[in-house]
């Protein structure tokens, strides 16, 4: 299983799982005064975190762009982070593997592209096409190369909707594994891959830059387009809970600007990439802000990362028992009935 997750992550779980972390110091500041650490991977929907800070109220948010959500994952294990955002796929590997992580709201979900190169002359959706070409490339022994970043949202909404569409990612096609999403348009111009699904904004950069074309956003599988959760521990709510809230209550408000005025989204985007602002515009399209956290379809996600092996074993009580929903309560003032539960 560790291989799905990185060296970085693998060693953290490794660490973690062998006691070797020590507990966060009794000498840090008073709980009130220190900064809440909140760590997020550097994505389209992910980037809007960054504006948290600007947001809380009772709390000073101290917000850091990782890499991936691999990366910041690992953080949170490492207790370098008191709050993370990551994905519903980390959520349900950390659990797999008996973790203390705790969901307590949703931020973004969408971000997931599949482009296909322009020498398979893929009509968007054609997914009779695409199964034509994977069997023509199989039997010719050079069988399709198909990249992602193994582990994130992108990688399992693509292997769901292949599944899905009687295509078998493991044995159909051969998987190309690009863990920086930023690789992925380089990778494409110099042709070493047939097709991506890439994260955005890094997938509209692939397709205004003419290297590739769109064949479908992968949200016909049991994930549907959920990609982002709001995470911490067990231990931080304990001896942080208002802290925690502050974060919640910010969240929620990041969510109801980016429903409302689209242009500081594109900016943080632009500002924290580089890339244009038109790229950043295309790809807030393929963007859904929502901090709910939908229980149902992440018992579906788990089923389905258990039939792709990405997971061990059922942890369907175990995704029950670690979404606290008391958060999101106290911020929008409505019952967990009416926030995905």
């Amino acid at each position: 299983m560790r291989r799905h997750l990185g060296p970085l992550l693998a060693a953290a779980l490794w660490s973690f799982s062998a006691g070797s972390l020590s507990p966060a110091s009794a000498q840090e500041a008073p709980a009130e005064k220190a900064p809440v650490k909140v760590g997020y991977a550097k994505c389209a929907h992910c980037l809007p975190v960054a504006l948290l800070p600007g947001l809380a109220k009772g709390a000073t948010i101290d917000a850091t762009g990782f890499n991936s959500g691999n990366d910041v994952l690992t953080a949170l294990i490492a207790k370098s982070l008191d709050v993370a955002q990551v994905t519903y796929l980390h959520y349900v590997t950390a659990l797999d593997k008996g973790f203390d992580i705790v969901a307590v709201a949703g931020e973004v979900n969408g971000g997931s592209e599949c482009l296909s190169a322009k020498a398979l002359n893929l009509k968007a959706d054609d997914w009779a096409g695409f199964k034509a070409a994977v069997e023509k490339a199989k039997a010719a022994g050079t069988p399709l190369k198909v990249a992602a970043s193994r582990g994130n949202a992108q990688d399992i909404h693509m292997r769901g909707a292949f599944l899905k569409q009687g295509i078998n990612p493991n044995k159909d096609v051969q998987f190309v594994n690009i863990p920086n999403p930023s690789d992925h348009l380089a990778a494409m111009q110099r042709g070493e891959i047939d097709m991506v699904c890439s994260v955005e904004p890094f997938a509209s950069q692939i397709r205004m830059a003419g290297a590739a074309a769109r064949f479908v956003l992968p949200y016909d599988q049991a994930a549907g387009n959920l990609t982002n959760l709001i995470v911490t521990r067990s231990d931080v709510i304990a001896s942080r809970r208002a802290a925690v809230q502050a974060v919640v209550d910010a969240d929620v408000a990041l969510v109801g600007k980016l429903e409302a005025d689209k242009g500081i989204w594109v900016d943080v985007i632009n500002q924290k990439t580089g890339l244009s602002k038109e790229v950043a515009a295309e790809a807030i399209k393929n963007a859904e802000p929502d901090y709910r956290m939908h229980r149902a379809k992440t018992l579906a996600i788990a089923a389905m990362m258990r039939d792709l092996k990405y997971i061990s074993r059922d942890v369907s009580a175990d995704v029950e028992k670690h979404m606290d929903f008391s958060f999101l309560e106290a911020a929008t003032k409505k019952t967990r009935d009416g926030l995905g539960y």
